[in-house]
């Protein structure tokens, strides 16, 4: 027996504590979003970065950061299309009411994949503090001065996309590079790329945390050892007292030093995603696995889809400020499962994977 949730509904589930899990026989939930109105689908121009759009700021490392992650975009959606071998990415642009647009690649029903979406958005406009405050944690210091009903005009470019295969033993990855710029000049970068695999393999992970610690070392080396503990906190399901996955790399509101040496970083970064991922994927794509094995997948899925109805301040963010459904809930697995109270017991191969979502452990 199979049934449809909504994904408002099961965050709001969630959130008022009413799901705890489903028992068996229901082998697993299809996420589905409802649009009520279909987004205004456009042909995307040569820059979605409009100097009279917004607030006043840096518009030529606006223009630069678009430019790099429509790039970035392209290549990483070629690469892992000849990967899966069995489906290309369907790609649709759209525009924002309320000032801006992207465009969005999904691959689905691939022979690798069930899922995979690369969403490039370019937004401003005008937001709550309420909203700032799941974008930034420092937005106390940048609301200073502002009456407390005052609007924030925003600047907002990412791309962010997350890949869901159908192999137990192939792992999902999420990654998202982001810019953002505020009233009087303030700016800053965020990001991270992150890994969550339904079991463990230590090879595996020395390679993915390996690569991105060769990316870090490359701008900084403090950089690796305090983003990596920065995606061991972010990731957390707080409820559940585990990490979403084996973590990878997190930052926000990076502004500690010239933006051209950040945008460089985060160039890198997004630009050595698929050398993180791709070569995990090759080795595993073919691997025999079980029903039981199909499941834990699936109950490991769960969790990812609390983490991002609950926690993820992208998810929160766009639904605060009006963005487009379709790309927000783009995350979501297809199928996922809760069973009540599922345990794994010590010393199986499940029973580790827990064991290190609830204890981090360091891989390079």
């Amino acid at each position: 027996m199979k049934a449809v949730l909504s994904p408002i509904l099961v965050v709001s589930l969630l959130k008022a504590g009413s799901v705890q899990s489903f028992a068996r026989p229901l082998s697993s939930l299809r996420m589905t979003s409802t649009v009520t109105e279909a987004p205004e689908k456009i042909t995307l121009p040569d820059s979605l970065v409009r100097q009279e759009d917004g607030p006043d700021g840096n518009f030529p490392m606006r223009r630069k950061m678009e430019q790099m992650l429509r790039e970035a975009q392209i290549k990483i959606t070629k690469e892992i299309a000849a990967i899966d071998g069995g489906a290309e990415f369907h790609e649709d642009s759209w525009a924002r009411e309320d000032g801006g647009g992207g465009r969005s690649r999904v691959l689905a029903d691939g022979k690798v994949w069930e899922k995979a979406g690369v969403n490039l958005s370019v937004v401003y406009g005008s937001m709550s503090q309420e909203a700032l405050k799941v974008a930034t944690e420092r937005a106390a210091e940048k609301v200073e001065g502002m009456e407390p009903e005052e609007k924030v005009p925003f600047f907002a470019c990412g791309l962010s996309c997350v890949m869901h295969p159908r192999n137990p033993f192939c792992p999902t990855m999420h990654f998202n590079y982001r810019y953002f710029e505020t009233d009087n000049g303030i700016w800053w970068f965020g990001g991270g790329t992150d890994i969550t695999p339904a079991y463990v393999n230590a090879d595996d992970m020395k390679h993915f945390h390996g690569t991105l610690k060769e990316v870090c070392d490359r701008h900084d080396p403090e950089y690796y050892p305090k983003f990596k503990a920065w995606a061991d906190r972010y990731f957390k399901i707080t409820h559940r007292d585990e990490t979403r996955g084996l973590g990878g790399i997190f930052f926000d509101d990076l502004d500690d030093r010239d933006s051209e040496e950040i945008f460089e970083f985060c160039k890198d970064c997004a630009n050595n995603v698929v050398s993180a991922y791709g070569p995990i994927i090759e080795k595993h794509k073919n691997d025999e696995f079980t029903q039981k094995q199909k499941e834990w997948q699936l109950m490991r899925r769960g969790r990812y889809v609390e983490f991002n109805l609950v926690y993820d301040r992208g998810t929160i963010f766009g639904l605060k400020t009006g963005g487009r459904i379709e790309s927000i809930l783009m995350s979501l697995p297809e199928t996922a499962r809760w069973e009540y109270d599922a345990q794994p017991e010590p010393g199986t191969p499940e029973g580790d994977l827990i064991d290190a979502c609830k204890n981090p452990r360091e891989w390079v």
